[in-house]
């Protein structure tokens, strides 16, 4: 009975996150090769060093039986099923791949789940029923509009919008995320128009509602993950969504649709963060520190579910230079 038991935890493919309950044991797991490199130790002995990753982080592991092999059959970006026994190296955890001929073999479409890659925000049509509530609060008939024309009209943004993530990575890195992202910032910002009764409250929710529209573009969801378009590549969400708005702005006044325009290209607020523009209206500048403020705390709380919750601080986060206290 133990043997049964033992050899189904073997069959399970833990996710990154749960490894660290895997320690000295071994595992057949399903991963998107992040990065590779072939490398040699002192005694000329080729390696192969991967970087694995699944929607939960990544790991590093090392290949040395097969090293050479498998750097020229597998690429960046392909998924792989890994057999090796984890291990805890320099601090960390680490998957050693097995002396097996298919230790590390790329699956097909049809082998994996891409859930595993990426998850799904659970409310969606919750909250875009929130979000065309509040488009019903904007007085401004051409700000409304223009709302109505992509999320209201447009049934294939609204689709496309509903399901795309709001990044790779750093935030909101799950479908829906640029729905939650965005109807975030869109309600932290009607609440801050309270609060400073100059802004223009139209302007600015109607802002925070487009702000990231060009992502619907930018990113794709597919069988590896998320990764960025050609036109993404090529644009950017913030070139790509002013161009979408312009499409959309007819019969709409120059002198508001020029507004509009501004909002989307400076809500990143620095040049080195890929904004063309500074903020340079006091409605540009608030959308710009809660966008930022809304994906920050987004990205803060991902580390903290990710964590021991036995831990008193987290793993260093690079993006944002620092550990996080847990208690």
């Amino acid at each position: 009975m133990n043997g049964f038991r033992e050899a189904l935890e073997k069959l399970r493919s833990p996710y990154v996150e749960e490894l660290k309950n895997w320690i000295d044991k071994e595992i057949d797991g399903i991963y998107k090769i992040k990065s590779k490199k072939l490398q040699e130790s002192k005694d000329g002995k080729k390696f192969l060093l991967l970087t694995l990753e699944d929607r939960t982080g990544s790991v590093r592991a090392i290949d040395w039986y097969n090293a050479e092999s498998n750097d020229e059959k597998l690429q960046v970006g392909h998924v792989v099923n890994v057999r090796g026994r984890v291990v805890y190296f320099e601090e960390r955890v680490q998957i050693n791949v097995l002396n097996e001929q298919d230790a590390v073999r790329r699956l097909s479409e049809n082998e994996y789940d891409i859930e595993r890659f990426v998850k799904s925000v659970e409310n969606v049509d919750e909250m875009y029923k929130s979000l065309l509530r509040l488009i019903d609060t904007i007085r401004d008939e051409d700000y409304k509009t223009i709302l109505q024309r992509f999320f209201v009209e447009d049934k294939n943004f609204v689709e496309m919008f509903k399901s795309a993530p709001a990044g790779m990575r750093i935030h909101h890195a799950y479908k829906g995320g640029l729905l939650e992202h965005s109807l975030n910032v869109a309600k932290l910002v009607d609440s801050i128009c309270k609060i400073y009764g100059q802004l223009d409250r139209d302007l600015l929710v109607t802002g925070a509602l487009l702000h990231d529209i060009g992502k619907v573009k930018e990113y794709m969801v597919n069988y590896n993950g998320i990764e960025v378009t050609t036109e993404g590549e090529l644009m950017g969400h913030i070139v790509i969504g002013v161009e979408m708005l312009s499409q959309k702005a007819k019969g709409i006044p120059y002198e508001k649709l020029l507004k509009l325009k501004h909002l989307i290209a400076s809500h990143h607020g620095e040049f080195e963060w890929g904004s063309p523009v500074l903020p340079k209206t006091p409605e540009a500048l608030v959308l710009h520190f809660v966008e930022n403020m809304d994906s920050k705390v987004n990205r803060v709380m991902q580390i903290i579910d990710k964590e021991d919750r036995e831990k008193s601080w987290s793993e260093y986060d690079s993006n944002l230079s620092r550990r996080f206290f847990l208690k």
